[in-house]
């Protein structure tokens, strides 16, 4: 009796979802040496800044990575990419410009308000995006 046995298609990656999901990584250690800055410092002073890095930075940019993964079409779109150039070229100028207006330094407001509505702007492609290419 001869058995056959076929091989498992290959899984195929989605390029756009590894790069989100180890950007969310940097961001990860980025909140946690700050958690840990600050708790060996016993300064809470930057707390926004870390709770921002981590779920804006690891947690938002981890779940797109993910849902990207699952859903290539999705993570293939133009709405992926400019979720993708919005969310990530905004985070750090906004983390940084928060940090800044937190240590006493309002001089930075516009540029965190222009990073703040990037933000915005990319989790409305990234909203647009699912509910156009996700089909039952």
């Amino acid at each position: 009796m001869q058995s056959t046995v076929q091989a498992a298609a290959p899984v195929q990656s989605n390029a756009a979802g590894i790069v989100w999901l180890k950007l969310s990584v940097l961001y990860l250690i980025v909140g946690v040496a700050m958690g840990i800055a600050m708790g060996a410092s016993h300064n809470f002073t930057l707390r926004p800044v870390h709770a921002h890095v981590n779920l804006l930075g690891w947690t938002t940019l981890a779940l797109a990575g993910l849902i990207y993964s699952v859903f290539p079409v999705a993570g293939a779109s133009k709405l992926a990419k400019a979720h993708f150039w919005l969310l990530n070229l905004a985070l750090p100028v906004m983390m940084l410009a928060l940090a800044m207006m937190l240590m006493g330094n309002t001089a930075v407001l516009p540029a965190m308000v222009v990073a703040e509505f990037m933000a915005a702007a990319g989790v409305l492609a990234f909203a647009a995006n699912l509910f156009l290419n996700l089909k039952r």
